[in-house]
C-alpha cells in the first residue's frame, strides 16, 4: 500500500512501526457548532483509510480527540475561544454546548456510515498530560513564560516548517488585518502551550498549573491525547489540509522536542470541499449540514458516494447539481444491484479474486476511491453468476460502506410488492433454481388461461406433472417444484 506523505511530498510504501499494530490519530471536531459537510469530507476519507487498513488485515488502533477547550477563533492563538463563543451564542454553559454538539457530530457520522474511532477523548480529560509535556519543554529550554502565558520557542528548532516551504515574513501575525500582534512572543512563529487568567478573565474552564490558573492551547491537546493512548510513536496522522499549518506543524514541533525523536511517519491531509465561490465554511453562505441535506430529500450516503468519486488530494466542488447527479447515480447503482438474483449460482472464486485484485490495487494506490468505485461498477459487467457479483459487492462495501447490499435487498422487496399490487404474473421456484424450459411452459399455460383455452392449460399442467414438476397457483403467479 502506498500513501502520499504530506511531510515528504511523495508517495511512500506504507510500513508500520510495529508488526502487531498500526497506530492512527485523527484530529476531531471543535464542538461549538454543527459540522458542515466540508468538515465531514475529511472524516469520510479518514473512515475509508480506517476501514481499508482493517480490510487489508492490519490490527488498527485509531484515536480521535474532541476539542472542548482552547481552540481560538484564529487557529494561530488569537481571538476568542470557540467554545466560549458558542456558549454565548446559545446562552448555555460550555459543557452543555460541548455535549450537544458532540452528540450531533456522532449522529451525523452514523448517517454517513463513518465508524467511531476506537478511542474518542475530550481535551478536558487530559490536563495532567499537557502539564507533563509543557513542564519538560520548559525544563529543556523549548518553552518560556511571558506575559502570563507559556510559549513554545520555535527558534530552538532546526526546521519548523514541515509541510510547505513557507516564507517566514508572510506569516507575521502583526501584519494581518484584524489580528493584534502578540508582543509576548520572542519569535513571530512561537505558539501558546498554556494560557493563564491574564489572557481571558472570563474563560469558563480553568485549571491549576505550575504557571497559574489557566487552560491549554489547542495544539498541545492532540500531542497529549495521542501519547496517552498510542505511546511515543505514530504511524499515521490525518486531518483536513487546513490543519497542516499551524496545527500539525506545531504538533510536530512540541511532540518531537518533548520525545527527542521522530513522532509520526505518515501525514495524510484531505483537501477542501469548495463551492463555486471558494472554500466552504460555517461563516459563508448557506450552512450546509447533513440535516439540511436530509431536509432537501437527499440520502446522506449519496453525499458519501459523491465524496468517493473524487480523490482525497483533489479539491472537490460542491453544487446542488453535482449532488443531484450523485444521488441519481447512487440510486441507479442500488437498482442494478437489486436486479441481481441472490439464488443465482455459487461462488466463482477465480472471478471474485480477480475483481478483488482490481479493487485493492485502486486503494493501494494512495487510497484512490474513484478507481475503487470504478472497480465496483465493473463487478456488474463481469461474466459470472449473480451470487458471485453480490458476494464481491458486499466484500467491497466493507470499505466503501455505502449500504449497498442492505438498500438493494430493500429495493428488491419493494419491487416484489409492487409487482403483486400491479397484478404482475410471477413465477417462483421453491428451490430457488431457474429453469427456462419449465418457466416457458408455465407462461404458455398462463396465456392459455387468459385466452379461456382451459383444455390447453390443463394439458400443459398434466405434461409438467408427468415430467415431475408440481404447480401451485398463488396470487398473481405460480409456484413450482420438482417432485
Amino acid at each position: 500500500m502506498y500513501l502520499y506523505n504530506s511531510a515528504t511530498r511523495k508517495k511512500e510504501l506504507f510500513v508500520p512501526n510495529h508488526p502487531d499494530i498500526v497506530k492512527m490519530y485523527t484530529c476531531g471536531p471543535t464542538v461549538y457548532h454543527f459540522a458542515h459537510i466540508g468538515n465531514l469530507r475529511s472524516y469520510i476519507m479518514e473512515d475509508i483509510l480506517d476501514r481499508y487498513l482493517r480490510y487489508a488485515g492490519y490490527n488498527l488502533k485509531r484515536v480521535m480527540n474532541i476539542t472542548d477547550v482552547g481552540h481560538l477563533t484564529s487557529d494561530a492563538d488569537e481571538g476568542e475561544d470557540k467554545m466560549l463563543k458558542g456558549a454565548k451564542r446559545e446562552h448555555k454553559s460550555v459543557m452543555e454546548i460541548a455535549k450537544f454538539y458532540t452528540d450531533a457530530f456522532f449522529s451525523d457520522c452514523a448517517k454517513l456510515n463513518i465508524r467511531t474511532p476506537d478511542v474518542v477523548e475530550p481535551a478536558t480529560n487530559c490536563i495532567d498530560e499537557y502539564i507533563k509535556i509543557i513542564s519538560k519543554l520548559m525544563d529543556t529550554g523549548y518553552a518560556y513564560f511571558a506575559g502570563g502565558n507559556v510559549y513554545f520557542d520555535t527558534s530552538k528548532l532546526e526546521r519548523y516548517f514541515v509541510f510547505n516551504d513557507f516564507n517566514a515574513e508572510d506569516l507575521d501575525v502583526g501584519v494581518r488585518e484584524g489580528v493584534d500582534e502578540d508582543t509576548n512572543k520572542r519569535n513571530r512563529n512561537d505558539f501558546v502551550l498554556w494560557f493563564t487568567k491574564s489572557k481571558f478573565e472570563d474563560q469558563a474552564l480553568k485549571w491549576d498549573s505550575p504557571w497559574g490558573v489557566g487552560y491549554p492551547g489547542w495544539h498541545i491537546e492532540c500531542s497529549g491525547i495521542s501519547m496517552k493512548h498510542l505511546g511515543e510513536d505514530l504511524d499515521i496522522h490525518c486531518g483536513g489540509i487546513d490543519n497542516a499549518f499551524p496545527h500539525h506543524t506545531n504538533e510536530i514541533a512540541q511532540s518531537e522536542s518533548y520525545l527527542g525523536h521522530k513522532w509520526c511517519n505518515y501525514w495524510m491531509h484531505v483537501l477542501h470541499l469548495n463551492t463555486n465561490d471558494g472554500k466552504m465554511s460555517k461563516s459563508k453562505g448557506e450552512f450546509l449540514t447533513v440535516s439540511l441535506l436530509e431536509q432537501k430529500g437527499y440520502d446522506p450516503l449519496a453525499y458519501r458516494f459523491f465524496c468517493l468519486q473524487s480523490h482525497y488530494r483533489k479539491a472537490l466542488v460542491f453544487s446542488w447539481e453535482n449532488l443531484d447527479n450523485a444521488q441519481l447515480a447512487y440510486n441507479k447503482l442500488i437498482a442494478r444491484i437489486a436486479a441481481l438474483k441472490p439464488e443465482d449460482g455459487q461462488l466463482d472464486e477465480a472471478a471474485f479474486l480477480s475483481m478483488k485484485d482490481k479493487f485493492c490495487k485502486a486503494l493501494d494506490s494512495d487510497l484512490n476511491t474513484s478507481l475503487a468505485v470504478t472497480a465496483l461498477y465493473d463487478v456488474l459487467k463481469v461474466p459470472t453468476n449473480d451470487f458471485t457479483k453480490l458476494y464481491a459487492i458486499a466484500d467491497f462495501d466493507k470499505v466503501l460502506s455505502l449500504g449497498l447490499i442492505e438498500k438493494a435487498a430493500k429495493k428488491r422487496e419493494e419491487l416484489k410488492k409492487q409487482a403483486v399490487v400491479a397484478g404482475e404474473f410471477t413465477i417462483v421456484s421453491e428451490s430457488g433454481e431457474s429453469d427456462a424450459e419449465i418457466e416457458a411452459k408455465i407462461r404458455a399455460r398462463q396465456d392459455a388461461k387468459k385466452a379461456k383455452n382451459f383444455a390447453e392449460a390443463d394439458r400443459i399442467r398434466d405434461e409438467l406433472k408427468a415430467a415431475g414438476v408440481e404447480l401451485t397457483d398463488i396470487p398473481h403467479g405460480v409456484k413450482w417444484k420438482k417432485g
